[in-house]
């Protein structure tokens, strides 16, 4: 539980929204009745491991997140070994519930009272005979961690699309591909085998069979035609802080679980451009879009469609491209900036990412220790700062490290929060978000 809260507290949007989340909660007027909500038991202690807020004791005791989890509903001993990701999923899930019971609307006869500012709350009488709920502003800002999946199925016979199928998502559990003899393995090797296309066979097609049924001129009814579709994953929406886990669980010929322990690749900087879904446009328009704004083609697309990493499946013997865990050395000891002008193909990234803390896994399936590596809190004088300096913490243990050592460590847990690049027009982004 130490590594995940260390990991959190170095994501400095995720608290930002933590505070507006529990801004709502300070009209309560018992002081008690914050213990009982997740998002002020967690924010206290994230700013705390921060050092946004003063403690009393040199160590912090944390059993009061287990407390205010088994509100929730989740049974959490202290004295067993936990899944850094697995708890992971818990405090993301138990915001959302906490989130699904707040009030969302206020009813329409109620609107005009509150849109008078010399009106205060408690003078505001509400015509539905109950509570009045507070029009707060925690729902304009989405879940920092949460993005969207979308699964998009083209059949390979008459190339009809499906509609596009939105999930949601908190992390992104990415597999480890089989590793290749002499060829390192990269993040970007474990995100292109994550959304790389797969066949589903013996799929209905509606479009099949209306074709079909067309070329039928007696009417006699068909049917239905099924075929084979292929289906690919892209990311429809990214988060503001990204959550990568790398899947270190594999099973052997006998049934048993083995923990894999190769190193995965991974860079102080992470683009994420090509692995973005974009919506498709008429040909006529895609054209002119292009000639118009081919200086400003985003990195890793072709015709505003994103296509696979070009190191992914490069043959031996070619110059390799800029990918995700794969560049040269002088790149990966630095810091702080992104040296865009070192790499022209990807001078203007919109899906930036740095580097704010991994969570690394030592011994195997059945016992093991969870350490981290995070960046070093900021000082009181430059709170928005983001250091350079590296901390690796074990409990109560903390000592300085390198980060040719955070990038040399066999990650289980990544989170980067994203960086907008000051050659990226604001306009551009948003758009791109869109």
């Amino acid at each position: 539980m130490n590594s995940l809260l260390q990991g959190l507290s170095s994501c400095p949007s995720f608290i930002k929204w933590l505070e507006e989340f529990t801004a709502q909660y300070k009209t309560e007027q018992s002081q008690s009745a914050e213990h009982q909500y997740l998002s002020v038991t967690l924010l206290r202690l994230l700013r705390a491991l921060s050092c946004q807020e003063a403690t009393e004791d040199d160590v912090l005791d944390a059993s009061c997140l287990l407390e205010v989890l088994r509100v929730y509903r989740w049974q959490i001993s202290s004295f067993e070994e936990q899944d850094a990701h697995e708890l992971f999923h818990v405090l993301t899930s138990s915001l959302e519930d906490e989130r699904d019971r707040q009030p969302r609307v206020t009813h329409l006869f109620d609107v005009h009272s509150l849109e008078q500012p010399e009106i205060t709350q408690k003078q505001i009488s509400c015509r539905t005979r109950g509570s009045l709920p507070l029009v707060s502003n925690h729902w304009k800002s989405p879940h920092p961690f949460h993005g969207r999946l979308t699964s998009n199925m083209v059949c390979k016979h008459c190339e009809h699309q499906s509609p596009v199928r939105y999930d949601t998502f908190d992390s992104l559990s990415l597999s480890i591909p089989a590793a290749v003899w002499g060829r390192p393995m990269t993040l970007d090797h474990c995100l292109h085998h994550f959304i790389s296309s797969e066949s589903v066979k013996d799929v209905v097609c509606d479009n099949c069979t209306k074709i079909r049924a067309e070329r039928i001129l007696n009417g006699q009814s068909i049917e239905n035609q099924r075929t084979t579709f292929v289906k690919q994953l892209k990311l429809g929406k990214l988060p503001q802080c990204l959550c990568i886990h790398l899947q270190r669980l594999s099973w052997s010929n006998q049934g048993t679980p083995l923990k894999r322990h190769e190193h995965v690749q991974f860079n102080e900087f992470l683009i994420m451009d090509i692995y973005k879904y974009h919506v498709p446009v008429h040909k006529s328009s895609q054209t002119e879009l292009n000639q118009k704004n081919s200086e400003e083609a985003a990195p890793g697309t072709k015709d505003g469609i994103a296509v696979k990493p070009a190191g992914a499946e490069q043959p031996s013997g070619t110059k390799p491209h800029f990918v995700n865990g794969a560049c040269p050395s002088s790149f990966l000891m630095s810091s702080g900036t992104f040296p865009l002008a070192a790499f022209p193909e990807c001078s203007s990234p919109v899906y930036l990412y740095r580097l704010m803390a991994v969570v690394v896994h030592h011994g195997d399936m059945h016992s093991g220790h969870f350490v981290t590596y995070r960046r070093s809190p900021p000082s009181p004088r430059s709170p928005f700062a983001v250091s350079s300096q590296w901390l690796w913490i074990s409990d109560d243990t903390v000592r300085k490290a390198s980060l040719q050592e955070v990038l040399s460590c066999s990650a289980y847990l990544l989170f980067y929060e994203r960086v907008h690049s000051r050659v990226q027009p604001q306009s551009l982004e948003s758009k791109a978000e869109e």
